[in-house]
């Protein structure tokens, strides 16, 4: 018929399913490095297959977590560097299960932007499975959204899921906390994945720098500070995660030592942080300045240098500092476990 309108494909509609279908398989290559002999399926099949033989376990149990990256990605956008944050993602993930004293075994993620740039999705699933093949973790499955109209054009997300396990035995947490034990602390590699939306009004907004402008005393780029990769912290504490002398592990993420520390420990015990223990690294000390930020805020909103925070008893601090030192490790020996009501409570200089 005359005037009769052409067929539409998906295409018309702002999906390309040729492209990303592409892209895929070099996804799919990326992904079966990081694969283990547990992994009984490739990508591409409906579900992911792995085996679950823990015979070796008493009473295995499976530890699990989800999280984003935030509005670091924000960052990652106005830089035009895209191959940092799924690493961020995967460390992120694994750090949260850690924590329980779990191994790692298997992570799956989700990308979904408005539409995907060619290369953009290769950079960031190569960030997933450089971090995974890093840590022994197998990249198992995901999904790939383009979703023009839902997000712009040049908007994009990415979520993830691990997976771990434990002896129920082994399990860290508030139970095994006691008055005396001491905190120490292993090194942060910069705001890891928390904290962005205030830095982003910090150092954009207020002192009106841009992604390649610099700091006093910060190494390299305004980016390059701010995409430094989340800190995994699996291989250094692998060797102690047995320990029973180490009785919890917290992750300073989101909430920062204020909100964090409190989720490990029991009703009747609060910590102490000793403020001067350490040298607060010059992004924290700058962001401060530029704010400005006083301290009780910055020590509520970022990791201050610190990413994890292990509480162990008072009489093996030492041995547990020296085995951290030896393998590499420049541990703070930042606070201890007192009498109170699960709250964090500071001393030392307010200032930085």
């Amino acid at each position: 018929m005359a005037n009769e309108p052409e067929p539409l494909t998906y295409r018309d509609a702002g999906v390309d399913i040729d492209a990303v279908t592409g892209a895929l398989r070099s996804v799919g290559q990326m992904a079966k490095r990081t694969h283990t002999p547990r992994v009984l399926t490739g990508l591409g099949s409906f579900g992911a297959l792995f085996s679950a033989d823990f015979r070796s376990m008493e009473e295995p149990v499976l530890v699990s977590s989800t999280d984003g990256v935030g509005t670091k990605l924000m960052v990652a956008r106005a830089a035009g560097r895209f191959d940092t944050v799924g690493a961020d993602l995967v460390n992120h993930c694994i750090d949260d299960i850690v924590v329980m004293g779990a191994e790692p075994l298997f992570f799956l993620d989700y990308v979904a932007a408005g539409h995907f740039p060619e290369g953009r999705l290769e950079q960031i699933v190569s960030g997933f499975a450089r971090a995974c093949e890093e840590q022994g973790v197998a990249l198992i499955g995901g999904e790939t959204a383009e979703m023009p109209g839902l997000y712009a054009e040049s908007d994009f997300d990415l979520a993830g899921f691990i997976v771990g396990v434990i002896d129920k035995k082994d399990i860290l947490g508030p139970e095994r906390v006691r008055e005396g034990d001491v905190l120490l602390a292993l090194r942060s590699s910069g705001l890891h994945t928390n904290g962005y939306s205030l830095a982003q009004k910090i150092l954009f907004e207020r002192a009106g720098l841009g992604v390649n402008d610099t700091l006093p005393g910060v190494e390299g780029t305004v980016a390059d500070a701010l995409l430094a990769v989340h800190r995994c912290y699996w291989q250094v504490l692998k060797p102690l995660i047995r320990d029973p002398d180490l009785h919890a592990l917290a992750h300073i993420t989101g909430g920062g030592f204020t909100d964090n520390i409190p989720r490990v420990l029991p009703e009747g015990l609060s910590v102490v942080i000793d403020r001067d223990s350490w040298q607060v690294p010059p992004l924290f000390v700058e962001m401060a300045r530029r704010g400005p930020v006083v301290r009780d805020e910055m020590d509520r909103t970022f990791n201050m240098g610190l990413g994890m925070i292990l509480l162990v008893s008072a009489e093996s601090a030492d041995r547990v500092t020296a085995a951290l030192k030896a393998a590499g490790e420049d541990p703070v020996r930042c606070g201890r476990v007192v009498a109170g009501d699960r709250t964090v409570g500071y001393e030392g200089a307010d200032g930085l």
